[in-house]
């Protein structure tokens, strides 16, 4: 049986509870603003984590109307194409060998990026169905707190740790 992985959400982007919502302006542009995108897809959640040493894992959840056409992914950093589900676009060939995307059932736009460098790197999840806009989220992974979450590495730091106890019980 394959390896499964949690990965936890990361945090959202922004927050608007700062705004004034006192007058009824900002309230009445919020609604229509929810209004006009309500039928479009939404990118929901993007949450990452390592699947091997210098391996990222990302998992762009997106939410789509019912009537919905093909839906094409790609994942950026910036400006540059890593990889996409589009057959009218070519990936890079410096990526070739070190970006991966794939549509998975339940809405799941998953990239495997191999050779992950130092640092805080920036990807982007663009998500688009038929002619409608991009619903787009990016996130910023910073290496060195990337989480590990596969089930081998959490039984094995979980018999460690019961280890001694189990011993102490059998008073060996």
């Amino acid at each position: 049986m394959g390896d499964r992985l949690v990965c936890p959400p990361t945090r959202p982007l922004f927050d608007l509870t700062f705004f004034n919502f006192r007058n009824g302006t900002l309230t009445l542009l919020t609604t229509m603003l929810l209004f006009g995108f309500a039928s479009a897809q939404k990118v929901v959640q993007l949450a990452y984590c390592s699947v091997a040493e210098n391996h990222l894992r990302m998992d762009c959840k997106y939410a789509l109307p019912a009537e919905s056409p093909e839906v094409l992914c790609k994942y950026t950093q910036g400006e540059r194409l890593l990889d996409t589900t589009d057959p009218n676009e070519e990936q890079p060939t410096s990526f070739k060998n070190r970006a991966k995307v794939r549509l998975f059932p339940g809405n799941n736009c998953r990239l495997l990026f191999k050779n992950l460098p130092e640092g805080k790197s920036n990807f982007t999840c663009n998500i688009k169905q038929g002619e409608s806009s991009t619903a787009t989220k990016t996130s910023v992974v910073d290496k060195s707190k990337l989480p590990c979450w596969s089930l081998p590495l959490c039984s094995l730091l979980l018999t460690l740790m019961t280890l001694p106890l189990l011993l102490e019980i059998h008073g060996l």
